[in-house]
């Protein structure tokens, strides 16, 4: 995504995602996901990222279109590689597409997209994207392997998988895993970005990773709204990533 901020500037994207979890409790009209996205932007966000499962669970396709009409910052949909969520993606065009796995019998993203299945799919669902003028990204754990076939694909970006640091942030080999990865990226000429499991309690080792310039956080963002509000929750977030860079 394009930097909002100066040379250095770690970008913040908040993924709204939990905002639609609270409301779909319900299956009614509040929390407005659109108007999350308006808040977090006055807050400092960088960005929106939202995942348009295929089961609907939480985001919709209404709430997508809401989303892109108000924003004024990139908007980063995250989605399955089907043809329905590609279609959808070239109707609407977001800034852009990152590609991750999807499994109807999980809570949350498990883990990153293993890029070495189906690569001839994933090539071909990057250069649609590409064609379309959408940025593209994928999802990956922060693996050699993974990283370089990413480059192979024709993938103009890549999130790194935090989930395992994030379970294990005291254990130097998940934050090391995560440095080696991000340095191999960029070396490759990837832009790399980084989430899943994100709070400010942990996110400091990962924000002072100069080779990562992007987050995308979303849940502890939304639970710690619950207690001081969601803008209060992504100034505490920026100030941690500041603090660390």
């Amino acid at each position: 995504m394009a930097s909002t901020g100066g040379p250095g500037h770690l970008r913040l994207c908040i993924n709204i995602d939990h905002v639609a979890t609270i409301r779909q409790a319900r299956h009614t009209d509040e929390p407005d996901p659109a108007a999350a996205a308006v808040v977090c932007e006055a807050a400092g966000a960088d960005g929106i990222t939202a995942h348009l499962r295929e089961d609907r669970r939480h985001f919709q396709d209404a709430d997508l279109e809401a989303v892109l009409r108000v924003i004024r910052t990139p908007f980063n949909l995250e989605m399955a590689v089907t043809d329905e969520m590609l279609a959808i993606a070239e109707r609407l065009r977001p800034h852009q597409v990152t590609l991750v796995p999807e499994r109807r019998q999980e809570v949350t993203t498990e883990g990153g997209l293993d890029v070495t299945r189906q690569p001839e799919v994933l090539r071909l669902a990057l250069a649609r994207l590409a064609a379309g003028g959408i940025r593209t990204s994928l999802f990956i754990d922060p693996d050699v392997v993974m990283i370089e076939q990413s480059k192979r694909l024709g993938a103009a970006a890549v999130e790194l998988h935090t989930g395992r640091y994030a379970q294990a942030p005291a254990d130097p080999a998940t934050l090391a895993a995560l440095r080696t990865g991000a340095r191999l990226g960029r070396s490759l000429g990837l832009a790399v970005h980084a989430g899943h499991g994100l709070t400010v309690r942990n996110v400091g080792p990962v924000a002072a990773l100069a080779d990562v310039e992007e987050l995308n956080i979303g849940h502890s963002i939304v639970s710690r709204a619950v207690f001081v509000g969601i803008e209060a929750a992504v100034r505490e977030m920026r100030a941690a990533m500041d603090a660390a860079r």
